[in-house]
């Protein structure tokens, strides 16, 4: 019985540790790094982990970039001014942008666990700034 019992708070713990973190990133028309930018624009995550984008300033939506999924993660578009959940389930890199302001760099980069999709996240071509923050983004990538 008090092996049982021992087995059962050993697993209570371990599945407590192991619950999923919600990274934050907000759609701003001014930040850190210039003009309309998803603040932060890098995030390290695992499997499982939530990424919320807020809709701080206003005229933005959340949209993944074409060829910058893993394998098996479903495409998504957001409307405009609204909060999204992305709980990512797939391992690999997660291309991002705000559709209307994409080729004025505002875009972002997921790393989720190991980057099994670089090489394919990296054939894509961007866009205007987006060319080059991609790239400083992409710098970033363990």
């Amino acid at each position: 019985m008090i092996k049982k019992l021992m087995a059962g708070a050993l697993l209570a713990m371990i599945a407590a540790g192991a619950q999923a973190e919600t990274f934050e990133v907000k759609m701003l028309n001014k930040g850190e790094d210039g003009a309309m930018v998803f603040e932060p624009a890098f995030i390290k995550a695992e499997v499982g982990d939530v990424i919320r984008f807020l809709p701080t300033d206003k005229g933005h939506n959340v949209e993944d970039i074409k060829g910058m999924l893993p394998e098996g993660a479903e495409r998504f578009k957001t409307k405009f001014n609204k909060e999204f959940d992305l709980k990512v389930e797939q391992e690999g890199l997660y291309g991002i942008k705000c559709t209307p302001h994409y080729a004025m760099g505002m875009i972002a980069l997921i790393q989720v666990g190991d980057a099994v999709n670089l090489e394919a996240a990296e054939a894509v071509k961007h866009k205007g700034k987006a060319k080059g923050r991609m790239a400083d983004l992409f710098a970033k990538v363990e």
